[in-house]
């Protein structure tokens, strides 16, 4: 079997697992063909590389994973760095800051670890915890204090909101923020802020030129607006039909839902003869 394009790469949540935390079958029979064929697929998430790693691991993908919405890329099967951003600890107590004067709670992201403001008993961090397999450091106090007295060097910034109050905050912190850092949202209750220009859009492009895969002949496929990035960068930009409607608007197609294995779907149309 021949392939079209060179690199597709796919978002994790909402994108690649259903809403049930699962590969679908049909999809881990796409990537295999997709590989075995001689394409590289990989994984560009805002998730932790802590949280990432066990999971593509377990769908037996080899090469590089971008993870913090691209912050950091990593080796796979060895879990060595290949590129580490983040902020410095001043930025990263400026954006918490921000965060505190609204009194939002806040999670850091620091060298693989999550520190959060939020109590143990959190119903949303709970859930957060089981599906990223992370468990939080808490803290007490303010969080930009707690970065400064640690010189925490962290990769992201994020709050954890109820849905209803995801776009106020996000409009918020794009109004106060984002001329300096990246701001966005992922999922139905996170807006996060990462260094300006490590976001996913760049991850796909270092990715194209570690494989030499020219631009033109990449694929990615996304849900949410952290995706956006990928996706104008990609030869082929690809929503998933379970993506907000900002995000759909941008995609040159649209794909079947990520209950429905659409990622599937984007590697037999887009990656195999």
């Amino acid at each position: 079997m021949k392939i079209k394009c060179g690199l597709i790469v796919s978002d994790f949540d909402g994108t690649l697992i259903t809403t049930k935390q699962q590969v679908p079958g049909r999809v881990r029979s796409a990537i295999e063909r997709y590989v075995e064929s001689g394409g590289i697929f990989a994984v560009c998430t805002g998730r932790m590389l802590a949280s990432i790693l066990p999971q593509v691991r377990a769908l037996g993908l080899k090469g590089l994973v971008a993870a913090y919405q691209g912050t950091v890329i990593a080796d796979i099967e060895s879990g060595k760095l290949i590129r580490c951003g983040g902020f410095k600890a001043d930025e990263s107590c400026e954006i918490c800051r921000t965060l505190e004067e609204r009194g939002e709670a806040i999670n850091a992201y620091a060298d693989n670890l999550m520190y959060t403001t939020l109590p143990a008993d959190d119903k949303l961090l709970n859930i957060y915890e089981k599906i990223t397999g992370v468990r939080a450091h808490h803290i007490s106090g303010k969080m930009s204090d707690y970065i400064k007295n640690n010189s925490l060097f962290c990769q992201k910034i994020v709050s954890v909101v109820m849905p209803e109050n995801k776009l106020p905050l996000y409009n918020y912190l794009s109004a106060a923020l984002g001329d300096k850092y990246e701001v966005t949202y992922s999922a139905s209750v996170l807006v996060e802020v990462s260094p300006k220009g490590d976001d996913k859009g760049e991850a796909l492009k270092f990715l194209a030129e570690h494989y030499n895969i020219p631009i033109e002949n990449t694929v990615a496929v996304g849900d949410n607006l952290n995706d956006l990035p990928m996706i104008l960068a990609a030869g082929t930009g690809v929503a998933v039909e379970n993506a907000v409607e900002e995000f759909k608007k941008h995609a040159d197609d649209i794909c079947p839902s990520c209950d429905d294995g659409g990622v599937a779907d984007v590697i037999e149309k887009y990656g195999l003869e």
